[in-house]
């Protein structure tokens, strides 16, 4: 959890020479998910929970997603008495950053929602960590709520690994979601707030870039922001 100790007041080249250049500024563009759910016949509302790296270039991603209405930052495997940034930091309390992701399944699935999440999103390959920042809270994990969520999301590790997309083997868990616990106010919505952020131009905003170039019919101009957040 080092990245927000980082005060604003370091410099981008300071920052570079520091960290270097993460795995997560290259993305793969993977296959369309030859198992899904066709687009519902009727607007509706559901719920995907994904962790992979740090929650902002997530939340970033996703709120440039058509389809999507809201993104969450927060925390997701562990108990709600250890989902505090500070304990979470610790990588003693199971949790890893995750985001809430709300989307209408009349405009994209949840197939599709992975597709990005491999893409763009997140390095499947990195076990218990993503870019630059170390430790089991960064891990992947494709956290499914109902039985159609943990079947599309195994087919589609097995269907990447079997086409041998990725250099190395998919590291990334599918896990039934205990719960997900909304994270601190300051969180939501960073990549929005503070887009000239060393730790955002650098880990960030190359993810939000891949999108658009990656799958433009999935893109969209203006991030959705969400309200919702915990002081």
């Amino acid at each position: 959890m080092i990245r927000y100790v980082f005060a604003t007041a370091i410099t981008l080249a300071a920052l570079t020479a520091l960290r270097g250049v993460p795995h997560s500024t290259a993305a793969v563009k993977v296959p369309e998910p030859a198992v899904d759910e066709p687009l519902a016949t009727h607007p509706g509302e559901e719920k995907a929970v994904l962790a992979g790296g740090c929650f902002w270039g997530l939340q970033a991603v996703f709120e440039h997603v058509k389809g999507v209405t809201k993104v969450v930052s927060g925390y997701a495997g562990g108990e709600a008495s250890t989902a505090t940034y500070e304990q979470v930091g610790t990588e003693t309390t199971g949790h890893a950053e995750s985001v809430e992701i709300t989307y209408d399944p009349s405009q994209i699935s949840y197939g599709q929602l992975l597709k990005v999440y491999f893409s763009d999103a997140t390095d499947p390959t990195e076990l218990n960590r993503q870019g630059p920042d170390n430790g089991p809270s960064y891990r992947g994990v494709i956290f499914f709520s109902t039985p159609d969520q943990q079947r599309i999301a195994n087919a589609y590790i097995a269907q990447l690994g079997q086409a041998k997309v990725f250099k190395r083997p998919i590291v990334t868990q599918v896990v039934q979601l205990p719960a997900f616990y909304t994270a601190e106010a300051y969180h939501q919505d960073f990549y929005v707030h503070n887009p000239t952020y060393p730790y955002i131009v650098i880990n960030d905003r190359p993810k939000v870039e891949h999108l658009k170039s990656d799958w433009p019919a999935l893109y969209k101009d203006y991030p959705t922001a969400t309200a919702t957040s915990r002081q």
